[in-house]
């Protein structure tokens, strides 16, 4: 493993054991480096970092309004070119209630705007900082706080990464801490194009998962080698995979190690490990389409 050694994460922070959303600062802040600044609104790294005045960060750290991070963010970078500072990588870092719900009117804006920013989301399927109830991008089946016993959700998991795709922007990623090298691998491409960039991260939570801590890192393996969370980046509109598991693993699997999912019944199970592979088969075909003009050289002629 060829991970670069800097820390920008320092222990004493007060995160939950096992805590994805903090191994993807760590690795995020690898690949990104010291010349970052980090814009957080209302979610579990609002908590994660410590009480004033101490920090376990080794960025500056501005926290925003729930539903203002990009907007927040795109000030910030504003202000920063101001003063001559174009070395300094703005990084909106959220988690998915504050992005596929909350903060999605003024992420939209940004990415509309071609904001040069980073934007992270840290996906833990729910707003589990305010006690675990159902997000936008809560996964159908999963039990929270508001989906009860019967109840569970029934709707989609909101497809965030499609839906950046679809604003043209020149960088889109799908991340997950359990696959180190290449969560870095593209946390340091991001950091090297202009323009706005989204990084879409699974971050496990056993507290709402119900889970046992330490299974964090297997239960993400799982997620990918499921295609539950499939990895892949879209760059200047080319769809690519990352990851290409050769005998996926079943989704039962990956389920049946998180007690969120302990009520589902043979037939929900079916139709979801259904919806996975009808989403990887398009995956694929996204990956595998040809495009006849190269759309980075088209975006940078408009640009110039």
């Amino acid at each position: 493993m060829t991970l670069p050694p800097t820390e920008l994460v320092e222990p004493g922070h007060v995160a939950c054991q096992g805590c994805g959303a903090a191994l993807s600062m760590r690795l995020l802040l690898k690949g990104l480096g010291p010349n970052a600044m980090l814009v957080v609104p209302a979610c579990c790294w609002a908590v994660i970092p410590g009480s004033m005045p101490g920090t376990c960060l080794g960025v500056p750290t501005v926290f925003s309004p729930f539903e203002a991070t990009a907007a927040m963010a795109s000030g910030v970078k504003a202000a920063l070119r101001r003063r001559g500072r174009e070395d300094v990588h703005v990084v909106g870092f959220a988690g998915d209630g504050g992005t596929a719900d909350i903060g999605i009117q003024a992420l939209s804006g940004a990415a509309e705007r071609g904001e040069d920013i980073i934007y992270v989301c840290y996906d833990n399927e729910a707003y589990m900082n305010t006690g675990i109830q159902r997000s936008g991008a809560t996964p159908p089946g999963a039990w929270t706080n508001t989906t009860v016993g019967q109840l569970q959700k029934t709707t989609m998991k909101k497809d965030m990464p499609a839906i950046m795709a679809a604003h043209g922007i020149p960088y889109v990623a799908t991340l997950n801490p359990s696959f180190p090298e290449d969560f870095v691998a593209k946390a340091q491409k991001a950091a090297r194009i202009r323009g706005m960039r989204y990084l879409h991260i699974l971050a496990d939570c056993p507290t709402g998962w119900k889970h046992d801590p330490s299974l964090m890192v297997k239960v993400g393996r799982l997620a990918t080698q499921s295609n539950v969370w499939p990895l892949y980046e879209v760059e200047d509109g080319r769809w690519r995979l990352t990851r290409v598991p050769q005998k996926p693993v079943p989704v039962p699997e990956y389920l049946r190690e998180q007690g969120r999912f302990s009520d589902l019944s043979p037939e929900a199970v079916a139709s979801i490990q259904a919806a996975v592979d009808m989403k990887w088969e398009e995956l694929k075909r996204r990956a595998a389409a040809v495009r006849e003009v190269p759309r980075s050289d088209a975006i940078a002629e408009v640009r110039r």
